[in-house]
């Protein structure tokens, strides 16, 4: 409700003189001109105020019609009537208005504050969550749900309202009928049946699509107080709809998208061991430990996968090495260390193409052979300055290295290579990476023990 300022005092002053000045004297067109004037300016108060011109001018009409000599004629009586119709819609239609107005402020508040949550969020669940948040700020409904398929079965992903008891519960057919037909109609119906009558006095459904016209799920939307959702809270609802499906839509794609470059790097990885036959195992392995290292050390899902796809592909330019030297019985001689050096440099040069690799892979592949000291290769690189996917990735690949047999030796014993990781702890490795490993290495003999 509006202030009042003092103008509009003055005003409603001015209307009332008039109504009294015009009663008095029997003056129906100036009364009806002060009524008008005082609708005028109460007419977007909240309350009764708004309403207050309608009661002042019939008061003011029947008191006109008290006073003495004073007769009223039909023409008065259908003024007077005519009067306050205008008056009464004009209120109305005000009030209309007021709502609309209203609604549109909220409804642009809610799209900009939930447009900047919906472009921050990480991942579909995230979307879905951020998704109902703007509807509940819209004020469209007090209950709402999105639910959508996860490994075939329908759950409520989000919720507000009544619905929030039922958040991430399943929906299954109330008539045990093994319906697997994905039906908007009986997933509503079921999602309804979870909430008393009166939450559910007037409900509302709306499908959520991706691209390709890809069904995503389904938003429930119920009110308590029975009022229908008019055509432009159903077309708010459906435009959001939209929003929501092609947000998601695009979440989706590009999560296939990051699969199938995960599929690849692993598949090319897998390749590389049947180039190098006595690694067998060494990618699945390094990748495996390397990722539950970065976990323990609080890594973010974004470093993981670097970390991940740098593994897969960490040897990739052995693919350039002659075979003499790949797979050569015994110590290699000087120049031969030299060329199996170049590894480093050539599987980072052939990735450079790859603008999908994040930079922390390719720093993986280039310097995962650096050492804490300054004595690696192929740049020296010394402490701190080695990138931290090679840091952890190079502790994973020697104790991996050390386990197994390779053409120039046989495997050692795991306490061994522990003990050797330790004792390279601030000449080969970073000690703090080392202090975590050997955490995590202890941990998995104690679990073993209990097994």
């Amino acid at each position: 409700m509006s202030r009042p300022n003092p103008w509009s005092a003055l005003l409603l002053l001015v209307a009332a003189a008039l109504l009294g000045y015009a009663a008095y004297q029997g003056l129906q067109g100036l009364m009806a001109a002060g009524a008008l004037l005082m609708a005028a300016v109460t007419m977007h108060r909240g309350g009764a105020l708004r309403w207050s011109s309608l009661a002042a001018y019939s008061v003011a009409f029947v008191v006109s019609l008290t006073l003495p000599g004073s007769s009223v004629t039909l023409p008065d009586l259908l003024g007077a009537l005519l009067v306050l119709g205008a008056t009464g819609y004009m209120i109305l239609r005000e009030q209309g208005i007021v709502r609309e107005l209203a609604w549109q402020r909220n409804t642009i508040t809610a799209l900009r504050a939930g447009s900047e949550r919906l472009a921050e969020a990480r991942d579909a669940d995230a979307i879905i969550r951020a998704g109902i948040g703007i509807l509940d700020k819209l004020q469209v409904a007090p209950n709402l749900a999105f639910v959508a398929y996860r490994q075939g079965t329908p759950h409520i992903l989000a919720a507000k309202g009544a619905f929030e008891p039922f958040l991430e519960r399943p929906i299954h057919p109330s008539d045990n009928d093994s319906r697997s037909v994905q039906a908007d109609h009986w997933v509503a119906e079921e999602a309804l049946a979870l909430l008393k009558k009166p939450q559910r006095q007037s409900y509302h459904v709306a499908p959520v699509y991706g691209r390709a016209s890809t069904h995503l799920g389904v938003l429930i939307l119920t009110r308590n107080d029975g009022s229908a959702y008019d055509e432009v809270e159903k077309s708010v609802v459906a435009s959001f709809a939209r929003i929501l499906g092609a947000q998601l839509g695009q979440w989706n794609a590009i999560r296939d998208l990051r699969d199938a470059n995960d599929l690849t790097l692993r598949s090319l990885g897998a390749a590389l061991e049947r180039r190098d036959d006595d690694t067998g195992g060494h990618t699945t392995r390094v990748v495996s430990m390397s990722v539950r290292l970065a976990r323990r050390l609080g890594w973010d899902e974004d470093q993981v996968k670097a970390l991940r796809w740098g593994a897969y592909l960490h040897d990739l330019g052995k693919l350039a090495i002659p075979d003499s030297v790949l797979h050569k019985r015994g110590p290699l001689d000087p120049e031969e260390r030299k060329v199996i050096q170049t590894h480093t440099t050539i599987g980072y040069d052939m990735l450079q193409d790859l603008h999908f690799l994040p930079a922390e892979t390719l720093d993986l592949v280039r310097y995962h052979h650096e050492r804490w000291d300054g004595t690696g290769y192929p740049s020296g690189l010394r402490g701190p300055t080695i990138p931290d996917t090679a840091r952890l990735f190079t502790i994973i690949d020697v104790f991996d290295a050390l386990t197994n047999a390779r053409p120039y030796k046989p495997a050692w014993t795991r306490e061994r290579a522990v003990n050797e990781i330790r004792m390279q702890a601030s000449r080969q490795f970073d000690p703090q990476y080392v202090d975590a490993f050997l955490r995590m290495m202890a941990e998995h003999d104690d679990a073993h023990l209990v097994l």
